[in-house]
Order: C-alpha cells, then structure tokens, then sequence
C-alpha cells in the first residue's frame, strides 16, 4: 500500500469500523509523524502503522510510532525478531505479514500478537514460494497459536467468509481501499485498476524483492532484462529509483511501477472507504445467511 495509504485513508476505514493502516513504506521519517499526527487528529478510534523493514530509515520509523503512541504495528519484509521485543516493550501491539507456515513460525517465536498470511494473489512485495491464500491460510491456522488475519484475493464479503471458514479470524484488504476516494494513488492509477482484466498482473522480481506488477512498459523492460539472463544488479538498473512513485503516485501509466493483487480485475468502482467497509460487511452477512441455507444432510 505505499503512495496508496496515508492518514485519509487510514483515519476513513477505522472510523466505518475497520482497523486503518498508514503506510509507511514510502515515506521519509518526517513524513511518517505528519500522517500519525494527522490521523490521530481525524479519529480517536485506533489504527495501525505497516513498516516494512526492507527500507531505509526502519530505525526512525520505529522511534516515530514510540514516541506518538501509535497502538498497533504491522512489520513486513525483514526478520520480525528485530524489532518485536522492542515494540511491544513500549506497549505496541505487533502484527507481522508473511508469505510461508516457516515464516509464520519465527513470526510466533519473535513474540508477535498475531501474523497475516499472505497468499501469492496479493499485490506489493509478496513470497517467493507463491502459494495461493486458500492453501496457505489453513496451513498457517495449523502452525502457530496466535490469531491469523488472511491477506490476498480478498475485496469482498464473500472471501472474508471464506478466510475465516479456513480459520482465519480477520482479513486484510490492499487493492480494494486503493481504488477508494481517499487512497493517496494517482486518479488515474485507479481507473487503470479499474480498467485491468485477468491476467493484468503478474509477480515478479524475485531476485530482488517479489513484487506482483501491472503489464506497462516498464514491466516489458524487466521481461526483456530476464531473457538475456540479467542478474540482481542489471535487474536493480532496470529498476532504478523511485518507479512507485512514478506509476501509482505521479500516475506514469507506462514507466512507473504499477503494483496491485490479482483481485484488482474484479473491482468495478471507486468508492469512499466508509462505503467499502460498509459494502464488505454486508456481503458477508448475506454470504453467511446463504451458506446457512444450504442442504448438506
């Protein structure tokens, strides 16, 4: 969710009844303490700070989300035992992202509250081992005693039934609040979603950090790289700085990177994340009624 996920998106889901989460992963440390002051100011409810600690200035991230008392921290992309006994001394809750049961292991043994497991279909950085949301989810339920929140694929209520009936006991959502009205994207990154089909996405970069992207130009330029057996470093060339930015923030359609879930062929609108939140939980309701009426004697 980095250049999607600033304070008005994450004060709106948390004041329609969700857990709001800033993303930090784009964002100088100065940056950071405006959107947390900024969203304390737009809600008291409580929200949550995602550091991936594969970036630079991890180190001040985590004295900004300290110091501001920001309750709940998810980490991602790095070894959670870095951090975890450090935040939770100052009385953060710590939520880890992961993509394996392995992972999810050293997760629990870090000392985290809870780990979402994170299937191949999600957008962003991602596993390498791409399993899918609908196997990894149990085997993780399977593997760890603390609460499991589901991630990848899911946009609506009908796949947060199906997280939770795989033992899940939350879900998290990326490509539906990109397309909403208070995701910080480009508006034109988010009609591009929108407008994306199956098979629009597909995870690359590996050698780096996995990553699902958006067919453009830029992604031809990776293709092309990989079939003369480009290596990490001409890979990082191709890469260059700032490609985020540059798709989903500046809204360069063709050179910037565009990354989105495999669900992002399913969303149809652009709506406020009040709405969406809204929207999820009377899926689920009439997903959970339909289920009930069926005849399994």
């Amino acid at each position: 969710m980095i250049w999607n996920s600033g304070w008005r998106l994450a004060s709106a889901v948390s004041r329609a009844g969700g857990l709001g989460i800033i993303g930090s992963g784009s964002m100088y440390p100065e940056v950071l303490r405006e959107h947390v002051r900024k969203c304390k100011a737009a809600t008291a409810l409580p929200f949550a700070v995602n550091i991936p600690m594969l970036y630079p200035d991890v180190d001040k991230h985590i004295a900004t989300v300290i110091d501001e008392g920001v309750p709940i921290v998810f980490t991602s992309a790095g070894n959670p035992a870095t951090w975890t006994g450090k935040l939770k001394d100052a009385g953060i809750t710590v939520v880890h992202v992961t993509a394996s049961v392995k992972f999810a292991r050293k997760a629990e043994d870090a000392g985290v509250d809870a780990v979402v497991a994170e299937g191949f279909e999600a957008g962003g950085h991602n596993g390498r081992e791409e399993t899918t949301t609908m196997v990894l989810v149990p085997m993780v339920c399977d593997a760890v005693q603390v609460p499991v929140i589901a991630a990848g694929g899911i946009a609506d209520g009908r796949a947060m039934l199906a997280a939770m009936a795989l033992g899940a006991e939350a879900v998290q959502m990326g490509s539906r609040f990109v397309c909403s009205e208070e995701s910080s994207g480009h508006p034109d990154f988010k009609q591009h979603v929108i407008n994306s089909k199956e098979g629009d996405t597909i995870l690359t970069l590996k050698e780096l950090a996995p990553v699902r992207l958006m067919r453009n130009r830029f992604y031809e330029e990776v293709q092309q790289a990989y079939a003369t057996c480009a290596g990490p470093e001409e890979l990082r060339r191709v890469l260059g700085r700032a490609r985020a930015k540059r798709g989903m923030f500046e809204g360069d359609l063709e050179q910037g990177e565009l990354e989105i879930g495999q669900v992002g062929a399913a969303l149809n609108d652009i709506l406020p994340a009040g709405t969406i939140v809204t929207n999820v939980m009377e899926e689920f309701v009439e997903a959970r009624r339909k289920l009930a009426t069926l005849d399994i004697a």
